[in-house]
């Protein structure tokens, strides 16, 4: 397994349950996540209780029925016309740490570890990896051990390469391949020391978005985007939004730490999930735009489908049969999503925002008669 983030230990979770003894190679020199907030969407939240990870629910708020405004406050869809599923709501360090807490005894994670090399031949994978100073551990417990600097070779017969939108194991094995794309947008996230009413959603402006929900403790998450070249100077995110409405400017004025991130994605038509021996899951495989709050939860999603395929003894490419149309159909409307949001013409969002709105009506009135016609008579 190469890569400790949510999609990888969720799969080395996955892995030890199916009978694999799991060797975790994370480059990172300590397993963790950062702050900022995670919506667990049913279908992860089902592979999760299969695996056994437990007190997703305790740690999670329900996520509430939240529309979408203009920059000024006006509605363009209020919460009571969506007729959607809803996920859960918590700290992104928290899931990780609900999951790392089920790794047993068949796992070893290795910390600062860089894979550098990789070979298949008929009998398995060899995985050349560079260690940079202490970092051994086991069962998710970094820092045990201490694994001396240098290259260390390892032997697997299977590889489970999640290590991110800028996996070195796919330029590995695909050196040809674009690799990831810029969106055009530059994402910000923070956590507010604040108790609102408002139960948070989504507002639109031109070039900018700003969305929040609340956790369980009371904090907020919330999450901004704005039109910028990649790698530009820092913005001061408080004056971005300081004209938006309520309680937008007292979130920015209540969070200690904000986080910058250029948003990137992979193009499609997106590479083979299964190269021999070696396996592409999470971001690897699929990294998407956040606009669907998706990606962690599709890494989840990987796990579950790779455990099944590996238990019912199937071909590996079962795996890629089954994840990659799903994926890329969500990289795609992620993406397009993204390019709606970030419109910054006066005339285009104003038609869009019209659009939005009776389409919000629209959805919200055929779920409603959804419901009536499967409720009991």
């Amino acid at each position: 397994m190469v890569g400790a983030g949510i999609g990888g230990v969720t799969a080395a979770v996955a892995l030890e349950q199916c009978g694999w003894q799991v060797t975790v190679l994370e480059r990172s020199a300590e397993l963790g996540e950062v702050g900022a907030g995670i919506s667990v969407w049913p279908g992860a939240a089902a592979v999760l209780e299969e695996l056994g990870v437990e007190g997703v629910a305790k740690a999670a708020r329900l996520g509430e029925a939240a529309g979408m405004r203009r920059w000024d406050g006006r509605w363009i869809v209020e919460a009571a016309e969506l007729g959607i599923e809803l996920p859960v709501m918590l700290h992104r360090a928290q899931l990780h740490q609900l999951i790392t807490d089920r790794l047993g005894p068949a796992v070893t994670i290795h910390t600062g570890a860089t894979v550098t090399g990789l070979t298949q031949d008929a009998d398995g994978v060899t995985v050349t990896a560079t260690r940079v100073g202490s970092g051994g551990a086991a069962s998710g417990e970094a820092g045990a051990g201490g694994l001396e600097p240098g290259s260390a070779e390892y032997r697997a017969e299977l590889v489970v390469a999640a290590d991110g939108i800028r996996s070195g194991i796919r330029g590995l094995l695909a050196p040809e391949y674009q690799g990831p794309r810029y969106s055009g947008y530059t994402a910000y996230r923070g956590i507010a020391e604040l108790e609102v009413e408002d139960s948070g959603g989504e507002t639109w402006g031109r070039g900018q978005r700003f969305g929040f929900a609340k956790l369980i403790d009371g904090r907020i998450y919330w999450y901004a985007t704005a039109n910028r070249e990649p790698g530009g100077a820092d913005d001061d995110v408080k004056t971005l939004f300081a004209n938006w409405h309520e309680p937008i400017p007292a979130l920015l004025a209540a969070t200690p730490n904000v986080l910058r991130n250029d948003i990137y994605d992979l193009p499609t038509p997106l590479l083979p999930f299964v190269h021999g021996r070696v396996l592409l899951l999470g971001d690897a495989a699929h990294a998407m735009t956040p606009n669907m709050g998706r990606g962690a939860c599709s890494a989840i999603e990987d796990a579950g489908a790779l455990a099944r395929v590996l238990r019912a003894g199937k071909d590996l490419t079962a795996y890629d049969a089954e994840r990659r149309p799903a994926t890329t159909k969500l990289v795609k409307r992620s993406h397009q999503i993204g390019v709606l949001g970030q419109l910054d013409s006066k005339f285009a969002c104003t038609l869009r925002d019209a659009v939005l709105s009776v389409g919000g009506k629209t959805a919200g009135l055929l779920a409603k008669r959804r419901k009536v016609e499967q409720s009991p008579v």
